[in-house]
């Protein structure tokens, strides 16, 4: 039995790697291969690992038989997420929703209102792409690349020319100008303030469903046949204003999320033949060698082969400052070349770019509905219907216990205005829409609003030490000469260690090297491996490392230095020893330290209400001790393996419930995948962790956690003001409406105005800072 191991973006073209249908399809035609033992998947990595009989398949055979089923698995199952233009209501929604989810081959289809975007999988042997965009458009819809710019113009124009004739209407009537005239001016207003909301209810009438749209224009047409054209007319105005001024404000959170897919040129000047030549991205391949000029934005990822600069990569990755660019470094697509001009050999095709990778992720979170929204959707689904049936009983249930029906059916047609739940289906999807776009453009990939939920509700976080709390690399803390000025002490180091690549030799070299000192060469230089190095400098033989060293070469180390050694070790930290001949000439220090910003951002999140923070390490308990008790957690479980990190989270959630995992997104992954929402830094390039963390941080500075926290929680608040107000909008107008007390135009400006406030109060998560609190 032999066993290969693939990736599954490999193995799965397109979006089809990451939908778990497509694998359990994949692993099930696999499966029925001859040879082919077993088949697992390991979602967290994104590798399928074949168990294979090498008597009755080879390896080569069986990689081929995984590609070719991947190919036709991705050919049939189609993914893919559109943007809708005309989708002007929250009910739209449920109406496209029940309507493609009726067609034959279609397997998941979900609209989300905020972000006008449709996400839909489905058969391609049984349904194309033709049939889905035509059922789009007999709902009358369009699939659009760019924001319809000219459909919003007409809205409010429509709704200003509508308020215009009101007015005129008012005062003709106001004047005692003959009935005709305002009548006519007024019939002018309805048909300018109703066309949109006419439009939209005839398209719920061909689906048999009841919206909003219906209700107002219901309430519109039951307020002319009680000879209240006024009231009717400003209902439309007032109504169609509000609508228009909330696309727009909706039509601003969305820019601000396309913005981030307009980062990359659409050209790249490339060498080739010895010549340069302009070409669109889309032709680049990997391998090849693109200039980049001062002030230019760099086209594609890439390695930077010659050239020094400066690269402004804060829409990749949130980094404010800018970031020193030389031959050897990794270079984004999107971010600009500063300084001077940079060749750079380009690893990534431009679809698979981190950019591309960034822009497709925002857009399939913005397609995602949160818990919430998908409890305010079923809400929705059934008080429409409700307030119709509401608004029958009051036509009929008052007039047989002597309510004049006039009256009667005037508070009608007010309850249908007062009850439209319009804020209430937006109240969520639109801060989830900011919020998701603000953390986009500081570096930071918000899987979806159910994750922004969930981050916002933690109160315990679990961190990684190594590489996530620290820097994840040895450096120099103390340097003890014993004989020697430390300068010196530094020179006899550096000349041997920087021979070897251990990572404490290269910690002690480069050290050295950053005080510019003057480094003999080495001779003869040996390692003695797991214990340190011996060499000849200046003609004298050097012994560096542990005790454990020098015991071995029989040298002797004085009782201070081991006592000195003991210290080191006890405050967690690598003592190495130096000696020249048979001298003790110091003591270097080594360890792992925490970030720079490591022990500020944990206290912001104390600040922030997170009330336990837990360490998670693999390194020793002295060790761990140390960092913890100097970067301020409140428990540490050092020791740990993998799946042991795995059952402390679990642990942790059965206590205190809800649990963040912060860690690298690779070596992390089971346990960020075990938590309640995994976090994970420093995946700027890392296609692994961008696919499988719930939160992506592009780079490793931890203050960006406290920042994703904090965004979080505003952003729960924003959702908690947006529901209480729309809520105590729409119980205050039924209880007036029902009393008597509420006239249908105050109903309406009511209604449109708590719309438009829950829009923008979303909004503000858009200028969120992170210190700041909201509310």
């Amino acid at each position: 039995m032999v066993a290969k191991t693939l990736k599954l973006p490999v193995i799965l073209p397109q979006d089809a790697s990451a939908c778990e249908r497509c694998v359990r399809n994949l692993k099930a035609r696999l499966t029925g291969i001859r040879g082919v033992e077993s088949v697992q998947i390991d979602a967290v990595n994104s590798t399928l690992t074949l168990q294979l009989d090498p008597d009755r398949i080879s390896l080569s055979r069986a990689e081929d038989a995984a590609r070719r089923a991947g190919v036709a698995i991705a050919r049939q199952f189609r993914h893919e997420t559109l943007e809708l233009q005309g989708l002007d209501c929250a009910d739209c929604v449920l109406v496209i929703e029940h309507a493609l989810g009726r067609l034959p081959g279609i397997l998941a289809v979900s609209v989300n209102y905020a972000a006008s975007r449709l996400w839909i999988e489905y058969d391609r042997d049984r349904l194309n792409r033709q049939e889905i965009l035509g059922r789009v458009q007999a709902l009358g819809y369009q699939v659009r690349e760019t924001a319809d710019r000219e459909g919003h113009g007409r809205e409010v124009l429509l709704a200003l020319l509508a308020g215009g004739l009101t007015g005129l209407g008012w005062l003709a009537d106001a004047v005692d100008l003959p009935v005709p005239v305002p009548t006519g001016l007024l019939l002018l207003a309805y048909l300018a303030g109703g066309w949109f909301p006419l439009r939209g209810a005839l398209r719920a009438f061909r689906r048999r469903r009841v919206d909003i749209d219906v209700l107002m224009v219901i309430a519109a047409i039951g307020a002319a046949a009680l000879n209240r054209w006024a009231e009717g007319a400003v209902l439309l105005f007032l109504f169609s204003l509000g609508h228009a001024l909330e696309r727009y404000a909706m039509d601003r959170a969305r820019r601000a999320i396309q913005a981030i897919v307009q980062l990359a040129p659409r050209e790249a000047a490339v060498r080739r033949d010895g010549r340069e030549a302009t070409v669109p991205v889309d032709e680049v391949q990997a391998g090849e060698i693109i200039i980049v000029k001062p002030g230019e934005r760099i086209p594609l990822d890439g390695e930077v082969v010659a050239g020094r600069s400066s690269a402004n990569q804060a829409p990749i990755t949130g980094e404010s400052m800018p970031v020193p660019k030389g031959p050897g470094s990794a270079v984004f697509a999107g971010s600009v070349n500063l300084d001077g001009a940079l060749e750079v050999k380009v690893t990534r095709a431009a679809r698979e770019t981190t950019l591309a990778k960034i822009a497709r992720l925002v857009q399939e979170a913005q397609a995602q509905k949160s818990p919430t929204q998908r409890f305010t959707e079923r809400v929705a689904r059934y008080l429409v219907p409700g307030v119709l049936g509401a608004a029958a009983l009051m036509v009929t249930v008052p007039p047989l216990l002597g309510t004049p029906f006039r009256e009667a059916f005037y508070r009608a047609m007010t309850l249908l205005v007062a009850a439209s739940p319009c804020a209430l289906a937006i109240a969520t999807p639109a801060a989830v829409l900011s919020a998701v776009g603000r953390a986009a453009l500081n570096g930071i990939l918000v899987k979806g609003g159910t994750y922004l939920e969930e981050a916002g509700a933690v109160q315990v976080v679990a961190l990684d030490k190594t590489g996530t709390l620290t820097l994840g690399e040895p450096a120099v803390t103390d340097v003890l000469p014993r004989a020697v000025a430390e300068e010196d002490l530094l020179r006899v180091a550096a000349a041997v260690e920087r021979r070897s690549d251990h990572p404490l030799a290269r910690a002690i070299a480069g050290f050295a090297d950053r005080r510019d000192l003057h480094i003999p060469d080495a001779t003869e230089v040996r390692e003695v491996p797991g214990k340190g190095i011996i060499g000849v400098v200046e003609g004298a033989d050097v012994a560096i490392g542990t005790p454990h060293l020098f015991d071995e070469l029989r040298r002797p180390v004085p009782r201070d230095v081991r006592k000195q050694v003991r210290r080191l070790q006890a405050a967690g930290k690598t003592a190495v020893l130096v000696a020249r001949q048979s001298e003790v000439l110091g003591i270097i220090a080594l360890a792992d330290v925490p970030r720079a910003t490591a022990r500020l951002a944990l206290g912001r999140m104390k600040e922030l209400g997170v009330r336990h923070l837990v360490m998670l390490t693999g390194d020793n308990p002295a060790v761990a001790k140390v960092i913890g008790r100097d970067l301020g957690v409140d428990e540490i479980r050092a020791g740990l393996l993998p799946e042991e990190k795995v059952a402390a989270v679990r642990d942790l959630m059965a206590r205190n419930g809800k649990v963040a995992m912060v860690g690298d997104g690779v070596n992390d992954g089971p346990a960020l995948a075990a938590a309640t929402v995994g976090v994970a830094i420093g995946v700027g390039g890392s296609d692994v962790a961008l696919e499988t963390a719930d939160i992506a941080l592009m780079t490793d500075d931890l203050g960006r956690l406290p920042y994703v926290v904090g965004l979080s929680r505003a952003a729960r608040q924003v959702i908690r003001q947006n529901l209480a107000l729309s809520l105590g909008i729409i119980a205050l107008l039924v209880l007036t409406t029902v009393a008597g007390i509420m006239t249908l135009p105050v109903a309406v400006f009511l209604h449109e105005g708590s719309t438009l406030l829950v829009v923008l109060n979303a909004l503000r998560l858009l200028a969120y800072g992170g210190r700041e609190g909201l509310g």
